[in-house]
């Protein structure tokens, strides 16, 4: 089940919410979420399910990839609708649909998509192991599980930079900017609670995923994690 304080947030930052992405992370989240796709090529999936899709920004990443359709969910109505008219301006609302629908409660057949995806979300889901579990439910055999997160840097003295920037620079612009200083309080606070790296890749095998594997991007700052139904 989701939180519905998590879905009064995002409604309460949506109007900013591309904005500060881009700028919290000086550009490079485009760039991420391309590669983070990239590792999907090989596949080639036809139908891609984006989880927690926030305003659109992967599901049209994952366009790269010459899908059939993409669906993206979340539970955030406002983000939803912005998504919507991102979508109407650049003319992709026929391959892209959104809807609102939780990640623990999917509605979607067993096995109806060859790839379900998730950027910078699956740390807000309400329970993560359910959440990963629905994705693994509707990838048919086969398929791919696909996972963009931030994750903590180990490196000095980047991840001394990155602590001091994810806790105190991170939610003084956001508040200034959005509004919101819970907002971008929440932001650092569930990156640190996150299992990371090995961590994370052993909740993938318990749930059944195979060919589990993690590549860090940017010093560590971002993980992407695969793996197989």
């Amino acid at each position: 089940m989701h939180n519905p304080d998590v879905r009064t947030l995002f409604d309460s930052i949506a109007h900013r919410y591309d904005f500060l992405n881009h700028l919290l992370s000086g550009g490079i989240d485009r760039y991420w979420r391309r590669y983070a796709v990239s590792r999907l090529r090989t596949s080639a999936p036809r139908k891609i399910l984006d989880v927690a899709t926030g305003t659109g920004d992967f599901a049209i990443a994952a366009l790269s990839l010459n899908p059939e359709s993409v669906v993206g969910v979340d539970v955030a109505d406002k983000m939803l609708e912005l998504g919507k008219e991102k979508l109407l301006r650049r003319g992709l609302q026929h391959t892209i649909s959104l809807q609102w629908a939780e990640a623990e409660r999917l509605p979607f057949e067993n096995g109806g998509f060859d790839a379900a995806i998730v950027a910078f979300g699956a740390r807000n889901f309400g329970d993560l192991e359910r959440g990963l579990s629905e994705m693994h439910r509707v990838i048919r055999p086969g398929g791919m599980i696909l996972v963009l997160e931030f994750s903590r840097p180990t490196v000095f003295p980047l991840k001394q930079l990155y602590l001091a920037y994810f806790r105190n620079i991170i939610p003084m612009i956001g508040k200034t900017l959005s509004g919101s200083g819970h907002a971008y309080r929440y932001l650092p606070d569930t990156v640190m609670r996150f299992p990371e790296g090995e961590a994370f890749c052993s909740i993938l095998r318990e749930i059944g995923f195979i060919e589990v594997s993690e590549k860090r991007l940017t010093g560590g700052i971002v993980s992407v994690y695969t793996g197989t139904r």
